[in-house]
């Protein structure tokens, strides 16, 4: 019997529990998050069922959500992580440039990785994420580990109010560590 071997359900798990995470933020009239999906060029579709079946991607995917947390501009990336060490093959050098330039204007940029062998969620600033990317640029580490992360952004899961994965507490320590 062939085995099936795909990449393209991973993530999809911490993609559904963030999707109702903001969906209850939503409910909550906290916060209005988007998932963006990544634009796709069919090639194949099925005509009786409407599937596309071959496709192709458009151009680059910037992040995974966007929207706004009362009055904020927020963006993320949702990354899994199977091992401590992260690799930052895993973020495209457009997606650090979007970010930066999203936080240029104001706005609030993070990754929120789910340490899958900690069951673990992690809500990674941009500005520390920069960090390691630009020592990375600099010849060093093109990877960071779970231990030179602070444990004062781990998510405690799950919130108040049903919400899985509650991100938003994490926003605000973000923000209070900028002034």
């Amino acid at each position: 019997m062939p085995t099936w071997k795909s990449r393209g359900l991973r993530g999809s798990t911490l993609e559904e529990l963030i999707n109702r995470s903001n969906e209850r933020y939503l409910e909550l009239e906290l916060a209005l998050i988007q998932k963006i999906p990544t634009p796709i060029t069919p090639i194949n579709i099925e005509k009786e069922t409407r599937h596309i079946t071959l496709a192709y991607f458009d151009q680059k995917s910037t992040v995974d959500y966007i929207g706004v947390v009362q009055g904020i501009p927020v963006c993320f990336d949702a990354k899994e992580c199977a091992v401590d060490t992260f690799t930052l093959e895993n973020i495209h050098p457009h997606q650090v440039e979007f970010m930066k330039n999203f936080e240029q204007q104001d706005g609030i940029a993070f990754f929120l990785i789910y340490y899958t062998s900690r069951n673990e969620f992690y809500y990674l600033p941009f500005r520390r994420l920069f960090e390691f990317w630009e020592r990375a640029k600099e010849g060093g580490r093109k990877s960071f580990r779970r231990d030179e992360l602070s444990d004062e952004y781990v998510i405690t899961t799950p919130g108040e109010s049903g919400i899985l994965i509650p991100y938003l507490d994490l926003i605000q320590k973000d923000l209070d560590e900028r002034d």
